[in-house]
């Protein structure tokens, strides 16, 4: 049987002397290593829940047409001109070629998927009821890589055909309709069509629920007199913290204008780089904390085993194998605190996720669906 090294047996007995000072570093290492294990979960599973939720019903970037300016005219010798300029008047417009566009949209670097929209305001009738809408018109296999709508049906079935919709919950309650139902829908343009309620969805947003009907692209075409085109087009990004970056590389290459979720979410960014730093804070803090305990644990020991450390010396131990044996021992703290941690803040976490839930019973740091969590730059 091979004997433990030098340093290893008189680390050991030092330990098994002081047994409450190492029980307490050893307490206080797994309490430190639990508190960082259990806020950075939490909290990064919180922040990839709250971008889902919010992301989950929404492109990472929108693609428009680009704004139409009123130019004022060169004035002529002796003509009066107009100090103020009245802005164009608001319509539905469509992207300027987007069929050429779009191929390049969706090649483009970065962009994992792309969907041309047609939408604007409209009426939903039954009967006397009527509600104030947003028609959406999408091709179905393209818009569900960008939105998870399919997973979120909670009736009927997700279909985009000939006359079919989609409803919200919301809206469904509101005018008293279910799957097979009929719907009329009137818009400003002078459009009207009776559609086919084939299934009733619930994304978690309950304005959503209340305002969204999605058709096929060529009935909303119709109804919201945009022949051939598309209002936007919705894309989404592997990285979805480089979603400005991408929007103006493709602003500056195409002209049109890019809306990017960092951009119309902005306060929302702002708090999850604020929960960021502070939860780096709270890490850096508590990792000096527990460093300084070890610390000063060790350098107790010292000055406790200097007559020990005399004999040793004596007996031809150099500075550096007593050295050692004192880092052995900060090493063997770290390592059995770090291990006891670790199981208590994962434990903790489980209880957690027993006790705390979301409002639609999922684990509250659990992801929803749709989260594409692939880059930290917060």
């Amino acid at each position: 049987m091979i004997a433990p090294p030098f340093e290893w047996l008189v680390a050991l007995r030092f330990m098994r002397e002081g047994r409450a000072q190492s029980s307490l570093i050893i307490i206080g290492v797994t309490v430190g290593v639990a508190v960082i294990v259990f806020l950075t979960t939490l909290i990064n599973s919180l922040l990839a829940s709250l971008i889902d939720r919010v992301l989950g019903s929404q492109a990472h970037i929108v693609v428009r047409p680009a704004e139409e300016l009123a130019v004022p005219s060169l004035p002529r010798t002796g003509t009066a001109i107009a100090a103020r300029i009245e802005p164009r008047a608001q319509r539905l417009r469509s992207i300027d070629q987007w069929e050429q566009i779009y191929p390049l949209l969706e090649r483009a670097p970065g962009v994992i998927a792309a969907s041309p929209m047609v939408s604007g305001p409209a009426f939903a009738t039954r009967g006397s009821a009527s509600k104030s809408v947003v028609l959406m018109g999408v091709d179905p296999d393209r818009y569900r890589r960008i939105v998870k709508l399919h997973e979120d049906i909670v009736a009927g079935v997700f279909r985009v055909t000939g006359t079919d919709a989609l409803i919200g919950i919301e809206l469904a309650k509101d005018l008293g309709v279910t799957v097979g139902d009929k719907l009329r829908i009137t818009t400003a343009e002078g459009g009207a069509d009776v559609l086919t309620i084939v299934g009733v969805f619930d994304v978690g947003n309950r304005d959503l629920n209340r305002r969204w009907v999605f058709t096929t692209l060529r009935v909303s075409q119709t109804l919201l007199d945009v022949p051939g085109g598309v209002t936007s087009i919705d894309l989404a990004v592997a990285q979805i913290f480089d979603a400005e970056d991408i929007s103006a590389r493709l602003t500056s290459a195409t002209g049109l204008q890019f809306d990017s979720w960092m951009r119309t979410n902005a306060q929302l960014l702002a708090a999850l780089r604020n929960q960021t730093i502070s939860n780096r804070m709270i890490r850096s803090f508590v990792v000096i904390i527990v460093a300084l305990g070890i610390a000063s644990v060790l350098v107790v020991s010292v000055v406790q085993k200097q007559k020990e450390i005399g004999i040793l010396r004596a007996m031809g131990a150099s500075r550096r194998r007593i050295m050692v044996v004192f880092l052995l021992q900060g090493a063997t703290f770290g390592l059995v605190g770090s291990l006891l941690g670790g199981a208590l803040g994962f434990g903790l976490l489980q209880i957690f996720a027993t006790i705390y839930r979301n409002a639609d019973g999922t684990p509250i740091f659990a992801p929803k669906k749709n989260a594409r969590l692939t880059s930290s730059r917060t």
